[in-house]
């Protein structure tokens, strides 16, 4: 049974015959393998450590030693694989602190390249959860940087060891996939890294749909942990331009609201920012006809390296003071390299953007799904602050061989790390005024200036004309669950009446709790009715079901009513389910043609 589970949690990666583990060797000195673990359950389902070790033992004796990069916890003590392992962690899913790889990759060549080694024939084992994406950033970027792998040939080969045909690719997240990227310019220029505090000086969005939270992150604690630094709050928006031309200019120091300012250089020369793109996006060349949403922050922003992550989180109001995720994503670049530095001997631009569309941001988990989209392309305007453009940055070069070289702290190997954000519902709604969320609501018919007459309306107390922002729904789309757009006050049209009057008509009899649900915060739910019941459910409920369901309750007792509002999400999260479901069949069939 143990091992069906093992093959089961293996899916798409191979398995090594031999050894019966989920390992591949990317080379003859380098493995890669998912997380062994020591304690039940997880030893059920993944590499037992006490098999992988005996594997490594009796393939290659004392000739082997570990690199792990899991800041979720190793899932064993150090002592279980005789003490030979080194801990690099960051979070799943992300790529590492940039800083990280000159002594990872240090550390590995020592292992490897010295008399002992060539003579006897050490391997590496490179580790993370999955043994996929944070393993085959570093097994790729060794390759790269130390065997002269282009990085097209080293994702190539990553991918055709480790996964199986047809089951994607072996490092599939864009930011690692960006950070590989980097890897490829460092080791052509150098190896030279300049370590920079940077400055967030705005972020403009194209497209901005409802719901929508801003979030600026870092890396903190040698890149073990993800750093909130601000969450963009309604007073900080500005709706720049109704009419942006596709390539506007930002200006990260400009006084005005205009965007069509180059940025200034050091050395008193001026660069468009349309040539400071990030290279590993691609960029449409129409002129987008939607209003640009500027996030100025109110206080200096600043991150203490180069490696800034934008993390967006979507949110539609739902009954009874509940709020539905429906859209997660995020972007990690480094301003060093968004800045040229390798290309101009370590001494970077001061300033500049990065620019990506919604369908290159990282989604949930790895994957590439996001949820519904929540814009259409931002722009991040972002310069070193005037005293680390002084200092001149902490210059990082990789150890030479046979140079000792430090390794960061090991996260609780009984760890079980943070827990990743997912879509879904949310027992409660953002606070309508809370400095951190955006207004979330669901779709109705009103339009964007009486939804802004009304917010003025509600406005704190304490919060006069002058500190409101009044913009907090002026330049965002109004839009329908399939994504189609609501123009301002005009009427909805008969296809989007028939959408949002779509609700789940359920009754409290079709409606079962999972009390024994491990997070009590987040109930389970599973909804009894008929499937073409569940196909005509949509992501929103419209004020006349509100209505209906209002009517129905005057009569119930109070947990009568939470039920009726739980079985009304219930069937909003089982149609979106079922939408996604016959979108991936959709695509499948397409391909299979």
């Amino acid at each position: 049974m143990a091992s069906i589970l093992r093959q089961i949690v293996a899916g798409p990666r191979i398995r090594n015959p031999e050894a019966g583990l989920d390992l591949c060797y990317v080379t003859d000195n380098i493995i890669a393998t998912s997380g062994p673990s020591s304690t039940y359950p997880q030893r059920a389902y993944r590499n037992p450590t006490d098999a992988l070790v005996k594997f490594l033992d009796s393939k290659h004796k004392e000739h082997w030693a570990i690199w792990e990069f899991r800041a979720e916890g190793t899932g064993y003590p150090d002592s279980e694989v005789h003490g030979r392992i080194k801990h690099y962690p960051w979070p799943d899913h992300h790529p590492p602190p940039f800083a990280l790889i000159p002594n990872i990759m240090a550390s590995m060549r020592n292992w490897l390249m010295d008399p002992e080694a060539i003579k006897h024939g050490r391997v590496v084992v490179v580790h993370c959860k999955a043994g996929k994406g944070r393993s085959g950033t570093v097994a790729c970027s060794y390759l790269i940087s130390e065997e002269g792998w282009t990085v097209e040939d080293a994702l190539a080969r990553f991918t055709e060891r480790r996964m199986r045909v047809g089951f994607g690719a072996g490092v599939s997240i864009p930011s690692q996939l960006r950070w590989v990227g980097y890897v490829g310019r460092w080791t052509k220029h150098g190896k030279l890294y300049v370590e920079r505090k940077v400055e967030i000086a705005e972020v403009h969005v194209w497209g901005l749909r409802e719901g929508v939270k801003v979030a600026v992150e870092g890396f903190v604690e040698e890149g073990r942990k993800i750093k909130t630094f601000h969450t963009f709050n309604k007073h900080e928006k500005i709706v720049v331009d109704k009419t942006s031309q596709r390539n506007a200019n930002l200006s990260p120091t400009s006084d005005e609201n205009s965007i069509d300012s180059p940025i200034s250089n050091k050395d008193g020369t001026e660069t468009p920012i349309s040539s400071m793109s990030s290279p590993s996006v691609s960029s449409p060349n129409s002129a987008s006809t939607n209003p640009v949403v500027l996030f100025r922050p109110s206080k200096p922003l600043i991150l203490p390296t180069n490696d800034v992550n934008i993390d967006l989180e979507r949110r539609n109001h739902a009954p009874y003071g509940m709020s539905l995720v429906t859209s997660v994503a995020h972007v990690w670049f480094n301003a060093y390299f968004e800045g040229l530095g390798p290309e101009n001997s370590g001494h970077a631009l001061t300033s500049g953007v990065f620019e990506i569309e919604w369908d290159a941001m990282d989604g949930l988990k790895g994957s590439k799904s996001k949820g519904t989209r929540a814009f259409d392309r931002i722009a991040v305007v972002w310069k070193v602050p005037d005293e680390e453009e002084t200092q001149g940055g902490i210059v990082i070069r990789e150890p030479e061989l046979g140079e000792p070289v430090p390794e960061t702290q090991a996260a609780d190997w009984k760890g079980e790390g943070e827990k990743e954000k997912d879509l879904g519902m949310r027992l409660q709604s953002p606070q309508r005024h809370d400095g951190d969320i955006s207004e979330a609501s669901s779709v109705h018919s009103m339009g964007i200036e009486a939804r802004i007459k009304k917010e003025k309306e509600t406005k704190p107390p304490d919060v006069d004309d002058e500190q409101a922002d009044d913009s907090s729904l002026e330049g965002v789309q109004i839009h329908l669950p399939d994504g189609d757009n609501i123009d301002g006050d005009k009427p909805i049209t008969a296809p989007a009446k028939e959408a949002a009057n779509l609700a789940p008509k359920l009754t409290t009899n079709s409606l079962s709790i999972d009390t024994k649900t491990q997070d009590q915060s987040a109930p389970s739910l599973r909804v009894d009715t008929a499937p073409e019941t569940l196909d005509s459910q949509q992501d929103t409920v419209s004020e006349t079901s509100k209505t209906r369901a209002r009517d129905d309750s005057q009569s119930a007792t109070a947990e009568q009513m939470r039920k009726i509002g739980l079985q009304k999400v219930a069937g909003i999260m089982q149609a979106m389910k079922d939408t996604r479901m016959e979108e991936k069949d959709n695509s499948n069939t397409g391909a299979s043609h």
